[in-house]
């Protein structure tokens, strides 16, 4: 596994360097394997391993004659090693280079993206154990519910997120498969031992059963996977901006010193960052659709599939590795305001707490739809006026006060009675 300090960028992971040193390291681990097996002499791998090397923009001035960028990377390599080139690429088409490196593309990409997931974990671990006591007002339709607390909230994006580290390291095993088996999968060719050992020397599996190239369903998986980690991240972002919004204003972006909301309102302090982040999911989204359309190709193989994957993979991989270092940063310093959220959650006098009152009164002998009538006639009452006050209401209610006491009525007023069972869930999360 690479350690966690010596990850590189996102981004370097999609140059075309970092393209063509896969390249080279697939044809090098190629003919690390004919050697074993001893169908090519041992000292000319040797020689190759010593003199290969490219020059990327050498690459493309070929190409741009020979309209084939893997001949044009073998001419060349091939500038460099002289007659020992002879023995790169025997018996290997386009695609055994091409979809075996880009699996080790996408292997690295998928390590730094579980690094920043595991980052992320911790901050809202962290952040979820800080706020684990604040009361808020837990929202259902956007509507007042009943009482959460804010790292029970932080619990919820805490398991999901978890989750995503299970599915990444499930992917990781999927996407890490090379095919080294020719022009059409039947190593016409080429052994299949050769492949097993290439294979094993780039921390591979072969592919089970490859066409020309290794079936685009584990690639439609991949960028599946990436979508469904920034929905996640979308689904964190659009809460803190309902939260951020000027007449709830609960919790709020860190806003840092001569930063400037608007150009023509002073006042304003806008959740920019969650705002991006919920754009580039729908970017990342797109993306999973697109790799959808690339499982069916012709037979046993097309490029309609090539063109987009340039595009797509390298633009999901640094997204998702874009949007994890932004949530990360964005919860780690989030302003969270306790006491707007006590505010709210007492809003009219405290409805939040109507049901703890309907159930106090079927305990005590009235039917439901009797005590549901009374509770929300007096909910109702309270309801989007100034001066509502629920609580007020039910304590001045002869149909209650002759059931449930002061007391009793006190216990239904009570946050902590819809907080006692909470701890089971911190405990399961290890918060």
């Amino acid at each position: 596994m690479i350690e966690r300090y010596t990850l590189p960028e996102m981004g370097n992971l999609w140059t075309e360097a970092y393209k063509f040193k896969t390249w080279l390291q697939v044809e090098i681990a190629v003919c690390e394997a004919q050697a074993e097996l001893g169908y090519i002499p041992a000292a000319a791998v040797e020689e190759i391993k010593a003199k290969a090397n490219f020059d990327p923009q050498r690459v493309l001035e070929i190409e741009a004659e020979v309209r084939h960028d893997v001949i044009a990377f073998l001419t060349n390599v091939n500038e460099y090693v002289g007659d020992a080139g002879r023995y790169i690429h025997l018996g290997l088409t386009s695609s055994d280079v091409l979809d075996t490196a880009l699996a080790l593309q996408m292997v690295a990409s998928l390590d730094v993206l579980a690094q920043r997931l595991e980052d992320l974990i911790q901050v809202i671990r962290e952040k979820a154990r800080e706020h684990r006591y604040t009361v808020m007002a837990g929202r259902s339709h956007g509507i007042h519910a009943e009482p959460i607390t804010f790292g029970f909230k932080l619990a919820g994006w805490l398991a999901e997120v978890l989750r995503h580290q299970q599915r990444l390291q499930i992917l990781r095993e999927t996407i890490a498969v090379g095919k080294i088996s020719g022009a059409v999968g039947t190593y016409a060719n080429i052994e299949p031992r050769v492949e097993a050992i290439a294979c094993q020397k780039l921390g591979l599996k072969p592919d089970t059963a490859s066409t020309q190239v290794i079936s685009r369903d584990i690639h439609a998986d991949y960028v599946q996977q990436l979508a469904l980690v920034a929905a996640s991240i979308e689904r964190f972002a659009v809460e803190i901006r309902n939260l951020q919004k000027t007449d709830v204003l609960e919790v709020e972006e860190y806003f840092s010193k001569g930063q400037k909301g608007s150009s023509a309102m002073p006042h304003k302090r806008n959740p920019i960052r969650s705002e991006r982040l919920t754009g580039m999911a729908r970017l990342i989204r797109s993306h999973a659709g697109a790799v959808l359309e690339n499982v069916a190709l012709w037979h046993e193989r097309d490029i309609s599939h090539s063109s987009v994957e340039r595009v797509v993979l390298p633009d999901a991989c640094i997204l998702t590795h874009f949007m994890l270092k932004e949530i990360t940063e964005l919860v780690k310093n989030l302003l969270v305001y306790p006491e707007n959220m006590a505010r709210n959650l007492n809003c009219y006098g405290g409805v939040v707490f109507s049901q703890k009152v309907l159930l106090a009164l079927v305990e005590k002998g009235l039917s439901r739809e009797e005590a549901y009538a009374i509770v929300q006639q007096n909910a109702h009452t309270a309801w989007n006026k100034p001066e509502g006050n629920f609580h007020d209401l039910i304590v001045n209610d002869s149909r209650v006060t002759q059931r449930l006491s002061a007391d009793e009525i006190a216990v239904c007023f009570d946050p902590q009675q819809h907080l006692r069972h909470l701890d089971e869930v911190y405990q399961r999360l290890g918060i």
